[in-house]
């Protein structure tokens, strides 16, 4: 490879009191006790919520390292304040009415322009950041990518509850964001050039103030030069956000290598792609995808098993075999959205799901 595809992870974590298991708006006593992370843990739109982010990492051995540190230093920093910390893309029975919104600019500005869409937005996702080499290589590789967004949707869904109730989703995360513009799968641009316009043309309108305001579920980072996906659920055990972060490189460094090959991924319309994003939230890997190629319904984690087969050219490039492989444990414990409500089945209790979801993402990470 002439381009190093260096990886970078933010994750989105529920800040939780141990006693009641609800959201605590407490992000500051968090941060104001941590003592080794640094500008990796931030604030969020709602201070129940706390993000971390690791650095950028050369490889995924490198971000396998930072991400268990990060999470255990979190959990630590959460402990020393009384608190904890869960990793679900929504909490199964908080209401965003009790939290408190965190002061700033940035985010006042955000609540005057979206108003209670804002205020309601109370979900928490997992984004992965892939250096790209150039701007025309990012469109390219945006547009084939946008295929595979379903398929990792499906892998993460963490969010099967919303407000005491479940929702019949896999991922309800998903239609909570769906309410803010400028979401989902993007359309399909011609060249960087046709991106830029779209973009100009917004903020000349002031439709947006800057690209960040454009939230779809894969889209050119505005400053960092990376392709950024969005579309995960946060995943609440730390090896499936490893997992995932390892695939999503390795589709986009083997999308590239066909790019470079001139063997483009086959390009399909947004709205078959959508039909398929609906699937992934609403079934997750239990599901039907439609393979539109064949013009067939292929269970999903058939679909998965192909997914793993078509990086597996490139993942021993990337020292990635084994996070990749972490796919088939995904396929047999299920996603968190799974074994979510196998808890609550079991229980009937949605503070057993909470405790539950602290648990597994204390799990693994040496404390």
């Amino acid at each position: 490879m002439d381009h190093h595809f260096t990886i970078g992870v933010e994750e989105e974590f529920q800040i939780v009191d141990p006693q009641t298991w609800e959201l605590r708006s407490h992000v500051s006593e968090l941060i104001a006790s941590d003592t080794t992370l640094g500008d990796q843990i931030k604030p969020e739109l709602h201070q129940s919520i706390v993000e971390v982010g690791t650095r950028i990492c050369g490889d995924v051995a490198e971000l396998t390292g930072d991400i268990r540190r990060m999470r255990r230093e979190l959990v630590q920093t959460a402990g020393r304040v009384g608190l904890r910390v869960a990793a679900a893309g929504t909490h199964p029975f908080s209401s965003w009415v009790d939290q408190t919104i965190s002061p700033g600019e940035r985010y006042a500005h955000l609540i005057e322009e979206m108003q209670q869409l804002a205020r309601s937005l109370l979900i928490f996702g997992m984004h992965v950041h892939v250096a790209m080499p150039d701007r025309a290589t990012t469109i390219d590789l945006m547009n084939a990518a946008r295929y595979f967004l379903p398929h990792l949707l499906a892998l993460s869904t963490s969010s099967p509850f919303w407000l005491g109730r479940d929702t019949g989703l896999k991922s309800y995360r998903t239609t909570i964001f769906r309410q803010f513009p400028r979401t989902g799968i993007p359309e399909y641009f011609g060249s960087w050039g046709e991106y830029e316009s779209y973009v100009s043309l917004l903020a000349e309108l002031h439709c947006i103030d800057n690209p960040k305001k454009i939230w779809w579920d894969v889209r050119p980072h505005p400053t960092f030069g990376t392709l950024e996906f969005r579309v995960c659920d946060v995943t609440t055990r730390v090896d499936e956000a490893i997992a995932l972060a390892a695939l999503i490189q390795a589709i986009v460094v083997k999308l590239h290598r066909l790019y470079r090959k001139n063997m483009g991924y086959r390009l399909y319309r947004h709205a078959l792609l959508e039909e398929n994003k609906w699937r992934a939230a609403r079934w997750g890997i239990d599901g039907l995808l439609i393979d539109f190629g064949k013009k067939a319904e292929v269970p999903m984690r058939a679909l998965a098993l192909e997914l793993v087969e078509f990086v597996d050219d490139v993942v021993d490039e990337l020292g990635s075999r084994a996070a990749v492989d972490s796919v088939h444990t995904i396929l047999r414990d299920g996603t968190s959205a799974d074994r979510q409500l196998k808890v609550f089945a079991e229980t009937g209790d949605l503070r057993a799901v909470v405790h539950h979801l602290v648990t597994e993402t204390a799990a693994g990470i040496d404390l």
